[in-house]
């Protein structure tokens, strides 16, 4: 499998034991679409839970999702970031595919039309815990659940009041508040960041409700987050190394850019219970919206997408005998979306950028989809020891596409560009339609001691998205397209004593049908990756003061198929953007009960910039301290330094043949101080 075997292990300091290991106590729902235990999967699920969300107060998610072993997250500007979980890291049009983001078990954007930087649209700065589900989950989740899925569990509702204020480096402020009555609760955070780099700040609302009616036999539990962001973009600095010259670190070389996201979503979860059954029926309805300055591109084009969206997860679960329980379900949506994409002012630069890319109107378009998907869940108690599970899904999505626009590679007034045709294309208004199949099969062996050995297969699979199939480019004006679908292998060990838990996992996964750009631009899935891997996660208390948490990822992703890229075959090389270990650890430490500290270490290994695997980025260490104080029961403060060396280092890194190397470079050292009223 893979040629070194190896964890990068670091010691830090923690404030609170860490959830990437869910203990008995803790209730998950990505597992199984219901409340239950960790222990219910076979498989690899980590909770965050509100104590570590709590003492991290992530300004960004990756700052949490960092805590999880196999999740690495490469942080934009902003909110922004590239999302990985057991897998390099995936950009272009479909790149988001590859995982399903939730909040509250609601997918946060409809099938087909995924957002790569979605996860801003969720509160996840308000959660009550995040869930990750590693490998594939599409049985139960259905289609971009192929590497993972990722679940925001918004607050539960309380009677108490929580006010929290906090001021950081580069003009940062946020107001955070949690209030209920009992039955409704609101929590809401208001963030503006000045940003480290000229002209990339960003303002940010959001709103979670929360309510909840329980009778005899039903409980009716209802949700709504608002969201809505305003950002300034700062792209990627150019050269060797950049990231290391300070006159290059605050650098914007896009001060036009710009992102503005609009969300709302809204369900209804109805769950009724019965002596012999569990129904729950949860209608839910979407919207967002984004506007956003294309400032990667020559031209500046200005891109506008939006979705309205309506649908409902229907779960039915019945025990069939007193060893064997079924979950069955349905799940529902429809979707009304659009997208725009435009140039105010002419190209500029060498004649064939201005002859080949038009001001004027590039792209519009409107998709309606429908998606159904009918799945089945099995779980077997064999004996005291064994427990088999199994489940299998059948999902269909159609896109109905109106092109509003010439066909082709015209101008929007339908005359021809210079060079033999504009950059975009945009196909004639058709139909296309997408059946998949998805099935897992796994067993869990109970030890002695409390430890447990599993075994877990699984299919996943996702549907092209919308703008892999209609926002061409060139000569492409048709795709021939299908889904992505992923094989996967999991062996873990998990158990625990009295002051260690641990859980170990290693995968082999195959992909097929990678659906990519290639080097004429078109797109194509004709794809195949590998994804190997072994990943670590445990907690250890020293003593009663003192507590270590560590996770660990050592894994390979490489190409498969042979393609020609830069006249090198890639075949067999590491996909680019995709680092072969990276961990994290931290080590707490409490003096005092009002007093407590955190040291985190953070690893990332080096990994290749290019498919050719001719340059290299080499990775970088970071140190994160964390401080909290318990004034009184009613007053708490706390404060938090990131990259406490001042280490240059960059959050992203890639090549391309235009630009050479590119570098998000990482924040300077930062400090963060707030206070949280309770009453």
């Amino acid at each position: 499998m893979i040629n070194k075997i190896g964890f990068s292990v670091a010691i830090a300091l923690t404030i609170f034991n860490t959830g990437a290991l869910a203990n008995i106590d803790e209730v998950v729902t990505v597992a199984t679409r219901i409340d239950a235990s960790p222990d219910q999967f076979v498989g690899t699920v980590s909770v965050l839970d509100n104590d570590e969300l709590k003492s991290v107060s992530h300004a960004h998610v990756q700052q949490a999702l960092s805590r999880v072993a196999g999740v690495n997250l490469h942080r934009g500007n902003g909110q922004e970031y590239l999302p990985s979980v057991r897998s390099p890291v995936l950009t272009g049009a479909g790149g988001c595919g590859g995982f399903l983001m939730q909040e509250d078990g609601v997918p946060l954007r409809p099938s087909g039309f995924c957002n790569i930087n979605e996860l801003f649209e969720a509160n996840t700065e308000m959660a009550q815990r995040i869930e990750v589900l590693r490998g594939p989950g599409t049985v139960l989740h259905g289609s971009n659940a192929m590497h993972g899925v990722i679940n925001v569990v918004t607050p539960d509702i309380s009677s108490r009041t929580n006010l929290g204020l906090e001021l950081g480096a580069n003009d940062y402020r946020r107001v955070k508040i949690i209030t209920g009555t009992g039955h409704l609760g609101v929590a809401a955070n208001f963030a503006r960041d000045g940003g480290y780099r000229d002209d990339s700040g960003f303002d940010q609302q959001k709103l979670s409700l929360r309510h909840s009616h329980k009778g005899n036999d039903m409980e009716i539990e209802s949700g709504l987050t608002l969201t809505n962001l305003n950002q300034e973009t700062a792209g990627f600095i150019e050269g060797l190394n950049s990231y290391r010259d300070d006159s290059q670190l605050r650098r914007n070389l896009n001060p036009e850019a710009y992102r503005d996201v609009r969300s709302a979503r809204a369900w209804s979860r109805v769950t009724k219970s019965e002596e012999n059954y569990q129904l729950i029926i949860t209608p839910y309805i979407r919207y967002s919206q984004m506007d956003f300055l294309q400032h990667f591109l020559p031209g500046d084009p200005l891109e506008e997408n939006g979705q309205k969206s309506a649908g409902v997860q229907i779960g039915y679960h019945r025990p069939l005998s007193q060893s064997l329980n079924m979950i069955a379900g349905l799940d529902l949506e429809i979707t009304d979306a659009y997208l725009k994409q435009s140039q105010d002012l002419p190209t500029s630069g060498p004649a064939f950028l201005q002859q080949t890319i038009p001001q004027g109107q590039h792209y519009d378009y409107q998709v309606d989809a429908n998606m159904a998907a009918p799945f089945m869940h099995l779980d077997w108690t064999v004996s005291e020891q064994l427990r088999v599970t199994g489940g299998l899904r059948f999902e269909s999505i159609s896109y109905d596409y109106s092109n509003n626009m010439p066909v082709g590679r015209s101008r929007d007034d339908g005359t021809e560009c210079g060079f033999g045709g504009c950059r975009y294309s945009r196909p004639p208004s058709g139909k296309d339609d997408f059946n998949n199949w998805s099935a897992n099969l796994g067993a869990q062996f109970q030890l002695a001691g409390g430890s447990k050995v599993f075994l877990r297969m699984a299919r996943g699979f996702r549907a092209p998205q919308a703008t892999e199939l209609y926002r061409l480019q060139r000569e492409q004006q048709i795709t021939d397209l299908d889904s992505e679908s992923i094989d996967s292998v999991e062996l873990g060990f998990a158990g625990s004593t009295r002051s260690l838990t641990y859980k170990l996992a290693a995968y082999h996964m195959e992909k097929d049908h990678v659906i990519f750009r290639d080097s004429d631009f078109f797109n194509v899935s004709d794809g195949n990756t590998e994804h190997q891997g072994i990943e670590l996660e445990l907690d250890y208390q020293i003593n009663q003061n003192l507590a270590l948490s560590v996770s660990a990822t050592q894994a390979r992703h490489r190409y498969l198929n042979s393609l020609v890229s830069g006249d090198i075959n890639i075949r067999g090389n590491d996909i680019d953007t995709a680092p072969r270990h990276f961990a994290s650890a931290r080590l707490a430490w409490t003096p005092a009960a009002n007093t407590s500290l955190e040291l985190e270490w953070q690893s990332m290994g080096g990994y290749y910039m290019d498919p050719e695997n001719f340059h290299r980025y080499q990775g970088h260490d970071l140190l994160h301290l964390r401080a909290g104080w318990s004034i009184s029961e009613s007053m708490d403060v706390y404060a938090n330094v990131s990259n406490l060396s001042d280490r240059h280092y960059a959050e992203r890194a890639d090549y391309t043949g235009f630009s050479q190397e590119r570098y998000f470079p990482g924040m300077p050292r930062a400090v963060r101080v707030g206070v949280e009223l309770t009453w």
